[in-house]
């Protein structure tokens, strides 16, 4: 009774064991042959494109004059007349300020004569050494007498230098009473007013003239990139430079690469640049503070594509290519500059070909898609409702 009842447990355990696999394999036989299909997920595709794409190199700088000259005084004296205008456009040369004349113009006149009085001597004392010569020859005078001669007609001399020396010292300060420009550029506010007593010892100085026309940029750039601007400079090519607002939307100006500094900072590891711009249009200001971008290279025929189609994975960039049966492929891809909202890919892409921009976080290797493109179609509905409306008014 034992054995059979043993047998019977074993019995029942091998019937269940068996109902149990006939199950399974009945439910997988089912869920292959009866699975709904994939649900297609859409997504905004875009093409990859051949484009010449500029290479820049993006800096801070900072707006320079090419001149800046603080307009000092060179005499002491007060100052008459301030014949500017702050801001005023001026030209080297133009007359800016006077300080009064008149202590100088005595000066001169005290000079000259001066200048008179030790000439007379002089002509007189050289009549005197032509007789004493005479008188030598004739052994009517004695040696001595005639080299005390020829030594008064040297002091006198020496005089009517001097005399001249102070003349020509005193003219000169007659001129530095009128103040010109020395350069051409804008002139900033007056420093002086008319009626004060000026030095030559003053710092501040009259006014600072700008020249801003044309006008310069330095900025910095690494010195890894040192290497391919000096090539470009060294091979004899003018490299373009743009100058930004700080936003970087908008173009203040454009100019060229002026020169590049003969040494790098160590503290910074950077060395110095400055361009030139023309600034007809005074977009520029001294001490201005501008996003620099300096063009180095243009890569020919390369293959663009949105930034947002890249997608980054633990080991490497890829993004997710289009198939022709509406499929995507995880496609690495090696990624090389950006310009503007699209990105170079040196490898692993071929221009024409179809890559995900919208919806790929929900996507995976050999996901169905649905390409969408929402702002045609809305773009298209807006332009028959506008249509519509028109007929009406029509």
């Amino acid at each position: 009774m034992i054995q059979l009842s043993k047998y019977k447990i074993r019995r029942s355990v091998w019937i269940t064991l068996a109902s149990l696999l006939m199950i399974f394999l009945a439910y997988n036989y089912y869920s292959n042959h009866h699975k709904k299909p994939a649900i297609p997920i859409p997504v905004v595709t875009a093409n990859a494109q051949s484009k010449d794409v500029p290479v820049y190199l993006t800096e801070l700088g900072s707006v320079t004059p090419t001149y800046s000259v603080t307009v000092k005084t060179q005499i002491n004296g007060y100052l008459l007349r301030v014949l500017f205008t702050e801001g005023q456009m001026v030209k080297a040369g133009d007359l800016l300020a006077e300080i009064d004349p008149r202590l100088y113009e005595a000066q001169l006149i005290q000079y000259e004569g001066q200048m008179l009085r030790d000439s007379a001597l002089l002509a007189n004392a050289q009549v005197d050494l032509k007789r004493y010569q005479n008188l030598w020859k004739q052994d009517s005078v004695a040696k001595q007498t005639l080299d005390t001669q020829v030594s008064l007609v040297q002091q006198y001399e020496g005089l009517v230098k001097i005399d001249q020396g102070l003349i020509d010292t005193t003219q000169l300060n007659l001129a530095y009473c009128k103040i010109k420009s020395p350069i051409d550029g804008r002139v900033g506010l007056r420093l002086v007013d008319p009626g004060n007593y000026v030095q030559t010892s003053d710092t501040t100085g009259l006014a600072v003239i700008n020249t801003i026309n044309p006008i310069t940029v330095i900025f910095s750039i690494p010195e890894d990139s040192v290497p391919a601007v000096t090539a470009k400079i060294n091979a004899g090519n003018i490299l373009t430079v743009e100058a930004y607002d700080r936003q970087q939307t908008k173009l203040l100006a454009t100019g060229k690469l002026l020169t590049i500094d003969n040494q790098i900072d160590p503290t910074t590891g950077t060395v110095k640049l400055r361009a030139q711009f023309a600034n007809e249009n005074n977009a520029l200001f001294p001490d201005q503070f501008v996003n620099v971008k300096l063009l180095v290279n243009t890569l020919v025929n390369a293959t663009l594509v949105p930034t947002a189609a890249l997608q980054y994975g633990a080991k490497n960039t890829f993004v997710y290519l289009v198939n022709k049966n509406k499929t995507v492929s995880v496609t690495p891809v090696m990624v090389g500059v950006t310009n503007g909202n699209d990105s170079v890919i040196t490898s692993g892409l071929l221009p024409g070909q179809t890559v995900v921009v919208e919806g790929a976080d929900k996507l995976t290797d050999g996901a169905t898609i649905v390409p969408s493109n929402p702002v045609p179609k809305v773009l298209a509905l807006s332009k028959k409702i506008i249509n519509a409306h028109w007929r009406l008014i029509v």
